[in-house]
């Protein structure tokens, strides 16, 4: 069996880096783009995140509660080539010309390919696969989903998601609705969860999953907190979804050592299978902790020293050291977002290419 399906990541992920002109313009990727998130670098904007199947200038934010609104001229989708800009003249902090400080506005943009915008409507009635309907689309190879449901404002439901795997990761949002996001990693227990939004520790979500962990063709809302019961009959949902790639995605955890005795900070190393582009990590056993993003694009040296952070409006801050290796990453820094003491962290990282190619041809780090 091949080592990896997957030789060339940027087919499926990829993260772009642009200046704002208040024109629309094609932010060029190798693949349709289906799942956007993107954050302007260098003023204080909001983390804007669009899909294809909530449609253009659907704007949620990663950072905020706050339900989803229309942001006229900012994306829109089913461009083969990577996804449009609009001119951004109502300042959504997608594509406009300048900062409020008049320089020139920076951006970053992370993608992601599902199935062309093209979904599939699962009839729980029908199927016998859920209990309530969904529509998804997913990609089989990379393992990433969309779906959207509505929500019963009662009990515990389920909803098909297509992946044919048991999800690892997944992020979902009420989106008429003022209430946090809510994500769950397969590394906490099917009762916990984390607020994209929030600094907060993992904590019991009121049932939040129903206690049960997704399965191969469901995954569960439960009966309180950020989920079924806490919404109102005929709210929609949105939910974004991966399960690990070999080689190409992965979703784990470590143990922070706090370590500051040495220049080069040598903190704990972690196995991925392949060379990072892109990192999320987030402490999970305490407070206080944000989801800080590194990627290879905003920083192109070892180690990678520019984060962004989910929750926050904030700009690019340096020195979040995070050494990028051919077969995983190395924190290389004692800060609280990464490296605290005996604290753990879940991760979620995607790759720029993986340890071993299907071919057996190993890559070296940057």
């Amino acid at each position: 069996m091949a080592y990896t399906t997957i030789d060339k990541p940027t087919d499926y992920f990829d993260t772009k880096l642009h200046t704002g002109t208040g024109l629309s313009k094609t932010l060029a990727f190798d693949f349709e783009v289906d799942f956007l998130w993107t954050k302007m670098r260098n003023d204080a904007y909001s983390q804007g995140i669009y899909d294809s199947s909530r449609g253009n200038n659907s704007q949620l934010r990663a950072n905020v509660n706050n339900s989803e609104r229309g942001a006229a001229n900012t994306v829109s989708f089913g461009n083969s080539s990577g996804v449009t800009l609009g001119s951004d003249s109502s300042s959504y902090g997608v594509n406009q010309e300048n900062t409020d400080g008049g320089s020139a506005a920076n951006y970053v943009a992370w993608a992601w390919k599902a199935n062309g915008g093209t979904t599939t409507t699962n009839d729980a009635s029908s199927t016998g696969v859920g209990s309530v309907d969904s529509v998804y689309q997913v990609n089989s190879t990379a393992k990433f989903g969309l779906m959207t449901y509505t929500a019963t404002g009662s009990g515990n439901i389920t909803v098909a998601h297509g992946m044919g795997s048991a999800p690892k990761f997944l992020i979902t949002k009420v989106r008429d609705q003022n209430f946090d996001w809510f994500v769950w990693h397969h590394t906490l227990a099917n009762t916990h969860g984390l607020g994209l939004n929030t600094t907060n520790a993992s904590a019991d979500s009121s049932d939040a999953l129903g206690d049960t962990s997704p399965s191969s063709t469901v995954f569960t809302m439960g009966n309180g907190g950020n989920a079924n019961n806490n919404y109102q009959a005929g709210d929609d949902i949105i939910c974004y979804y991966f399960d690990e790639v070999q080689g190409y995605s992965k979703f784990g955890s470590y143990t922070g050592n706090g370590t500051s005795s040495s220049a080069d900070f040598d903190g704990p190393f972690v196995y991925t299978g392949f060379k990072p582009a892109w990192i999320m990590t987030k402490r999970s056993s305490t407070s206080n902790g944000s989801w800080a993003i590194v990627d290879n694009k905003r920083d192109t040296a070892n180690p990678t020293q520019i984060a962004l952070f989910a929750n926050t409006t904030g700009s690019d801050d340096t020195d979040k050291k995070v050494d990028f290796l051919s077969n995983g990453f190395k924190l290389r820094n004692s800060r609280d977002d990464f490296n605290t003491d005996g604290v753990t962290y879940i991760y979620i990282a995607f790759a720029e290419h993986p340890f071993v190619s299907s071919k057996g041809v190993p890559v070296t780090a940057k």
